[in-house]
């Protein structure tokens, strides 16, 4: 990978303009209204950075007059047909693209609107502190997202709320269906085990909240056509509900800096912060105790605050009081009354919303472990408690996908159809014939798929040759239940220029994976909520297989609706 190029090939000076009938544009001030050239100038006229503490040095770029955007994104599809139907739609015009040095004016100008908006992260080096931060990594334009499918996976999500609530509530379920996985898995087992111990002895919430965010892909058929896949379901520390909601307004920046202020150009609103921090209060309320506070369990390096306080300050805006701690925090402060009313450090807590605990490297050790098992034995309500956290494993999603299996959970017709629709083809590895058969597709073409571990936050899955190899040592061992097969989605591809620390600017053809924030509380077999909650559109260069923005390959986007 490239660092960025050197800033000494940017020309003097910057001048943004607006098309206006009979003549040339008026010069843009830093809002984007008309004004003085000097005010134009001035928007990118000052030292630059990645870095909010370290300033580094800024070159102008020339002026250009009369541009107009028409479009946002070029589509490039596997059939070139389709291709040449979309693209006076949705192609960046050439001169913008080719144009590095206004690709470089206006990546600048955006990093100091994500600087502004607080669209932000710290720094590897210095996870806990936050006074060198770096702007979390954005796609400079809005991509292409089709209106149809965008709708289509918010039209679900509340039908995806009710089937992951009542997967949670179906015990017998979750036991039969990660027998296998508990048994290979030596975290889903220490997870699965505080499942049991509770259900043994009868501990159970009369709340429920659910935060979860629902990932699709849209897949591209050999007719040009596309249809909505779904990727995962995450019910566990669902991330950048908080900085996607300052992100339209930097596209919405970055289009009157070249002259469109969204003229024909949909970038939908956007707030999962305050709609993940309304479900959280709604659990708040109805735990009934006025003082008693929501704790946000997190990591001990968190390098995703912002993001976090985003929600955390939604409910201070709420008059709701937030602790923030660690797992090892809770093993020192925190204690259980004979009731089992949590209290940390003399403070009740009415809910504690993990934003860490879902991957092996969140535990330090056993004292996490009880720690975890502890938060969920209270009667504080947790999100998610430990059946959600189940419900919401790979294994679970491909025993859903059989037949007659939703079913099961969701009787009405129509909400069972939209569900099954946004399914893609996915296949078990249990020790049995349907685990071989999957075991032989897979080694047979292993192109078409992905292997998918029990694992959350990116970087995980196995694709093409590293799949051959793998259950060429694993395919007829007990090892090969710990993961799903899922057939591998063709993605619709987008032209994108990706801002990110430290890389060059250009154009790369890129991919995107929408999620859906979906909301819901429950108090005893009541739905007192159940609603989508915004949305999260994420994008990387076809050249990553996997991976997400936490994980380094993906950035943050917004959908240019078409």
């Amino acid at each position: 990978m490239g660092r960025h190029q050197d800033d000494a090939a940017m020309s003097a000076s910057c001048c943004v303009t607006t098309p206006r009938a009979g003549g040339a544009g008026r010069p843009l001030d830093p809002t984007g209204h008309p004004g003085a050239p000097a005010a134009a100038a001035a928007v990118l006229d000052k030292p630059a950075t990645d870095s909010a503490f370290i300033p580094a040095p800024r070159p102008r770029c020339p002026a250009f007059t009369s541009l107009f955007l028409h479009t946002l994104s070029q589509l490039a599809v596997g059939c070139e047909r389709a291709a040449q139907e979309m693209e006076a739609l949705c192609s960046v015009p050439v001169d913008v693209v080719r144009d590095v040095a206004l690709l470089n004016c206006l990546a600048e100008a955006a990093k100091d609107f994500a600087f502004h908006r607080g669209i932000a992260m710290r720094t590897p080096e210095n996870p806990n502190e936050s006074e060198r931060v770096l702007f979390a990594p954005f796609t400079l334009f809005p991509s292409v997202v089709p209106t149809a499918l965008f709708q289509q996976a918010m039209e679900v999500q509340c039908d995806f709320n009710l089937l992951i609530d009542r997967v949670s509530q179906d015990h017998a379920f979750l036991q039969e269906t990660l027998k296998s996985t508990v048994d290979s898995d030596e975290f889903s087992a220490n997870v699965f085990r505080i499942f049991q111990r509770l259900l043994d002895e009868n501990i159970t919430k009369p709340v429920v909240l659910g935060l979860n965010r629902s990932d699709y892909m849209f897949d591209l058929h050999a007719d040009g056509a596309t249809s909505l896949k779904q990727i995962e379901t995450n019910t566990f520390a669902a991330s950048f509900g908080g900085l996607s909601c300052s992100t339209p307004d930097l596209h919405r920046h970055v289009l009157r800096l070249l002259g469109t202020p969204g003229e024909g150009v949909e970038v939908p609103s956007n707030s999962p912060a305050e709609e993940l921090g309304r479900g959280i209060a709604v659990a708040w309320e109805l735990y009934g105790e006025p003082k008693a506070a929501v704790m946000f369990l997190v990591e001990t390096d968190c390098r995703n605050i912002f993001d976090q306080r985003c929600v955390e300050y939604a409910l201070w805006k709420r008059g709701i009081k937030v602790l923030r701690k660690t797992f090892g925090d809770v093993t020192k402060q925190a204690s259980l009354l004979p009731d089992r009313t949590l209290h940390v450090n003399g403070t009740e807590i009415a809910v504690v919303y993990y934003r860490s605990g879902y991957a092996p490297n969140n535990y330090s050790g056993p004292k996490d472990w009880e720690a975890r098992e502890l938060l969920d034995r209270s009667r504080a309500i947790t999100c998610p408690d430990i059946a959600t956290h189940l419900a919401g494993t790979k294994k679970v999603q491909q025993v859903l996908a059989q037949p007659g299996c939703v079913e099961r959970f969701v009787k009405d017709p129509a909400a069972v159809a939209r569900i099954r629709t946004t399914f893609a083809g996915l296949y078990s590895l249990d020790m049995n014939e349907e685990g071989d058969r999957t075991v032989a597709l897979a080694m047979a073409d292993p192109h078409r798929f992905v292997l998918k571990p029990e694992r959350e936050g990116g970087g995980n899955n196995i694709f093409g040759d590293d799949i051959t190899e793998l259950l060429g040592r694993i395919g007829h061992s007990p090892e090969r239940t710990a993961y799903i097969l899922m057939d591998k989605v063709r993605p619709l591809a987008v032209r994108n220029v990706l801002v990110r620390s430290g890389f060059p600017l250009a154009p790369l053809d890129c991919v995107s994976e929408l999620g859906m924030f979906g909301i819901y509380v429950r108090q005893g077999g009541a739905m007192v909520l159940n609603d989508c909650g915004g949305h999260l559109l994420r994008t990387k260069s076809l050249e990553h297989a996997d991976g997400g923005v936490a994980a380094g390959v993906a950035v943050l986007d917004n959908p240019r609706l078409v």
